[in-house]
């Protein structure tokens, strides 16, 4: 939840609608490449000479062209057959396929950051957790010495080296509890939640089976999208390519009104219109798509080599999360089995020091010890649930 609310939450999320909108408006302007194009022209002109017969007939006066003319007219052109459109279209709507996939991508990335916040407050968490139980046997015990020290029992120094262990757990403690809050207004900027420092957070909880790893785990990441997306350009690319290389045919018509019209020899305002077929072919063009498709060709196999590269570095990325799952799996089996011999211990050590046997620095000594085991099973449990979800991150599986 925190991780999906964490992509919606990134400004740049917002460029998946921005993307879909100037998609939408490049297809329309494609589309509207079917439809009569327009054209208002006007033109006036003076030259310096015109064309003449150079015979001279008695009583007979031949025409001759105006020097000065002039144009006005509306020329529509509308496509009949345009082999090219279709594959236009394609090829955007391919483009912004590409273009979201490549931020959604980008927004993937905010995964990790949120692995990293969650768990350190959570190890944080735990290391509170952990020296909390002991500040209130140091308590206890510091209890006891005061009392031996009024009673004449025992040095001042008992009681003073129980109250510098205690005053260095709080001071632990306050640490911890400010990394906590640290990392969860960290969690809180990613998601855009208002999340209570307070709120005490829960180990996700896995199965101790881990899939096969081959390539085909891999595919949920949003990479292998867009390694599919950007093939898909490349092919569409290809076939808009090729249909440049195909007749278009068009339709136009030309009205207008000026000097002279379309019979060029009277010297005359008038209106005119003309209309037709046009046809356009390039069949050789000197082997530049023979080229084209050539870089289409190599762009193809160098999204290939990205896409092998990615995923042996996912390989190798994964390999290290087992070898970390499985070694600390096998560290938290025997952290409680230290922990159950350092109980014992401290066990031992409190009758004795009950019993003014032992000073208080061997008994906090003692209980040093198991504060350290204890915290060291923290962590690695911590560690453990980060080593998983980093697991399911690197293959793109959502950690619950």
């Amino acid at each position: 939840i925190l991780r999906a609310t964490a992509l919606s939450q990134d400004p740049r999320a917002a460029q998946l609608e921005l993307i879909a909108t100037q998609s939408a408006l490049r297809l329309s302007n494609i589309n509207a490449t079917l439809r009569p194009a327009i054209s208002i022209a006007s033109q006036g002109q003076y030259q310096s000479d015109v064309a003449s017969i150079p015979i001279s007939l008695p009583g007979v006066t031949l025409p001759r062209p105006s020097r000065d003319t002039y144009d006005a007219h509306v020329e529509a052109l509308q496509p009949i057959l345009d082999p090219t459109t279709g594959p236009r279209r394609n090829l955007e709507s391919a483009q912004a396929a590409e273009s979201q996939a490549r931020v959604r991508t980008t927004l993937y990335s905010i995964s990790q950051s949120l692995n990293t916040a969650f768990f350190t407050a959570l190890r944080a968490q735990s290391q509170v957790a952990e020296l909390a139980t002991t500040l209130t046997d140091v308590e206890a015990q510091l209890k006891v010495a005061e009392d031996r020290v009024k009673a004449g029992a025992a040095l001042p120094s008992e009681a003073n080296l129980l109250r510098a262990a205690l005053l260095q757990r709080q001071q632990l403690v306050s640490e911890q509890d400010a990394v906590r809050r640290a990392a969860i207004a960290v969690m809180s900027d990613l998601t855009g939640l208002r999340i209570d420092p307070s709120t005490p957070l829960a180990t996700p909880q896995f199965t101790d089976s881990v899939p096969v790893i081959n390539d085909s785990v891999f595919r949920n990441r949003p990479e292998y999208d867009q390694f599919e997306r950007s093939l898909d350009v490349l092919q569409q690319t290809e076939v808009a390519n090729k249909a440049q290389e195909r007749p278009r045919v068009s339709a136009f018509g030309r009205a207008g009104y000026g000097k002279p019209g379309l019979n060029v020899l009277r010297d005359q305002f008038e209106t005119y219109w003309l209309a037709g077929i046009q046809f356009q072919w390039t069949p050789f063009n000197w082997g530049s798509t023979a080229r084209d498709r050539q870089v289409t060709e190599l762009q193809k196999s160098i999204v290939s080599t990205e896409e092998k590269a990615f995923t042996d570095l996912l390989r190798r990325n994964v390999e290290q999360d087992i070898a970390s799952i499985e070694r600390l799996s096998t560290a938290l089996a025997d952290d409680n089995q230290i922990i159950a011999l350092r109980e014992n211990i401290l066990t031992e050590a409190r009758a004795r020091y009950s019993e003014a046997v032992i000073t208080s620095a061997d008994y906090i000594d003692r209980q040093t010890d198991l504060l350290v085991a204890r915290l060291t099973r923290a962590s690695h449990r911590s560690e453990l649930a980060q080593a998983r979800v980093n697991f399911q991150t690197t293959i793109g599986v959502e950690a619950h």
